[in-house]
């Protein structure tokens, strides 16, 4: 065997501990948004509400828009009739521009209760022919086709104006031949009735959103308290259970987008039901089980009272120390095996380890016990130069489930049997093997050795029965197959077969162990 590496000086345990104590407390973490509580009614509203009301006001400034381009299209026509009036009272006579406006068309043309009128005749070099000279003219790069109204918005003695112009063709005005414009025409009028017009149309949109966003509102608002009603009720069946009441909750009774979460829950209370059966279970053995060591001590204390004679005493004693450390090895085992029960699934706290220095440690403990009882406790590990068995487990349970089969082996093999630990690995497996020169096990009873509490009758080995239960824990918290067979080396000339443990372990490759092996 290997020699095991040298312990560590007790101070550095002592410093271990230190450290760890002075780590024991840290302040608690500050709560994260994710930890917070979220309304499902309330998420469901922000994402209807957000957009709404980030939708309204731009829906507000296209109905502004929109009324402002109807407003004005009705007085623009008006704006082209009035200039197309007043370019027809533009005559040409003698290559000049002459208009002809009465003075009670000036006051038809200016007519307006609301809005001031404006016009212009200019001649055909920009001289004044009639109309307000402060009108301000067209831009001078603008091209002037006669014939064609145009439109602009300008300002009138600091005031917005919209204003028509078009320019009037020597033919237009009696022929001439002439392509150069004639004359200038320009209407103008402030826009105080487009105004009035625009608001109105506001008004008859805007107003009704007033009254029909807060009923929008209270109508999204009774649809989802009425969509989230069955998780309420579903709240109020699951709240009306008693604590003991773990069936399941009838998924037909709740809409089908929340059948999966109930589905789920239903999963979770039939773990938790096989939970608290398990637990219920092991806490009735357990006392089952108790009950036999306890009730043997206070006998044998009860007995060596009532005793004078030393030597009953004494055996009174003996027998008082057998159970108590009966006693002690059964609550030993049942705190092992709830141990190996409450380790996570798919291993929590796993290391890399080497498999067969793991095993040669267990075997070293147990020695002195085989030779107590005459029996001969070897161990075969890899040949010498082989790769390293290496798997990942959780050193304190595997080292458990190794003494528990050593254990039981011991316990069933007769003085001057054998007993014999074996490493090995094949292509995807580590395997150890426990095989003794016992009495063996009959293949109907190899699945029921693993039960809690379960003994072959006929059996005069003392034990309690959870060896090989704390066993199988172990080897499922690892993703590990255990099988039982008789032993083929066992002598055949003693009528006893023998039984061989194998434990196959996932073995870890090469690109896998990146870690440093523990060695047990």
């Amino acid at each position: 065997m290997k020699p095991r590496a040298a312990a560590q000086p007790a101070d550095g345990v002592a410093d271990g501990m230190a450290d760890d104590a002075a780590d024991a407390w840290r302040p608690p973490a500050a709560e994260s948004d994710q930890d917070i509580e979220h309304s499902l009614f309330g998420e469901i509203l922000d994402w209807m509400l957000a957009p709404l009301l980030l939708l309204w006001p731009m829906s507000i400034a296209i109905t502004y828009l929109v009324a402002k381009s109807i407003a004005n299209e009705p007085f623009d026509h008006a704006l082209e009739d009035s200039v197309t009036v007043l370019a027809q009272q533009v005559k040409e006579i003698n290559g000049k521009a002459v208009k002809r406006l009465p003075g009670s068309a000036r006051d038809i043309l200016r007519a307006d209760d609301i809005d001031n009128i404006y016009f212009q005749i200019l001649g055909q070099r920009g001289d004044y022919l009639d109309g307000d000279r402060d009108l301000p003219p067209p831009a001078d790069e603008e091209p002037r086709r006669a014939g064609t109204v145009r439109f602009r918005t300008d300002a009138m003695h600091g005031t917005q104006v919209r204003v028509a112009y078009t320019w009037v063709a020597p033919d237009q005005a009696g022929g001439g031949g002439d392509e150069a414009p004639l004359a200038l025409v320009q209407v103008a009028e402030t826009l105080e009735k487009r105004a009035r017009l625009a608001n109105e149309i506001i008004k008859g949109v805007i107003l009704p959103q007033f009254i029909i966003l807060p009923i929008v509102l209270a109508l999204v608002w009774f649809a989802l308290a009425r969509g989230l009603s069955p998780l309420a009720q579903l709240q109020e069946r699951i709240r009306a259970r008693s604590s003991d009441d773990l069936s399941p909750i009838e998924s037909h009774q709740v809409p089908e987008e929340i059948s999966p979460l109930v589905r789920s829950l239903n999963d979770m209370l039939a773990r938790l039901s096989l939970s608290i059966d398990m637990q219920k279970r092991f806490i009735a053995d357990a006392a089952h089980q108790m009950k036999t060591p306890l009730a043997g001590m206070r006998m044998q204390s009860e007995l060596a009272l009532r005793q004078t004679d030393q030597g009953e005493i004494h055996r009174s004693l003996l027998q008082l120390a057998k159970s108590s450390e009966a006693a002690t090895r059964l609550v030993n085992q049942l705190l092992a095996l709830a141990r190996a029960e409450n380790q996570p699934r798919g291993g929590g706290g796993l290391v890399t380890l080497e498999l067969a220095e793991l095993a040669r440690s267990a075997v070293r403990d147990w020695v002195p016990t085989s030779f107590t009882q005459h029996i001969d406790l070897g161990y075969e590990g890899p040949a010498d130069g082989a790769a390293p068995v290496a798997i990942a487990g959780n050193p304190t349970m595997l080292r458990e489930m190794l003494s528990n089969l050593i254990d039981n082996a011991l316990r069933y093999t007769p003085a001057g049997g054998s007993v014999t630990v074996r490493v090995r690995a094949d292509a995807a497996h580590a395997i150890v093997e426990v095989e003794d020169t016992g009495p063996g096990i009959a293949p109907a009873e190899r699945q029921q050795i693993f039960e809690r509490f379960y003994r072959i009758l006929g059996s005069a080995a003392e034990g309690s029965g959870l060896g090989l239960a704390i066993v199988r824990e172990i080897a499922i918290q690892h993703g590990a197959d255990i099988d039982v067979f008789n032993n083929p080396r066992a002598p055949q000339q003693t009528q006893r077969p023998g039984s061989l443990f194998r434990v196959s372990l996932p073995l870890l490759r090469d690109d896998d162990d990146d870690e440093e092996l523990y060695l047990g």
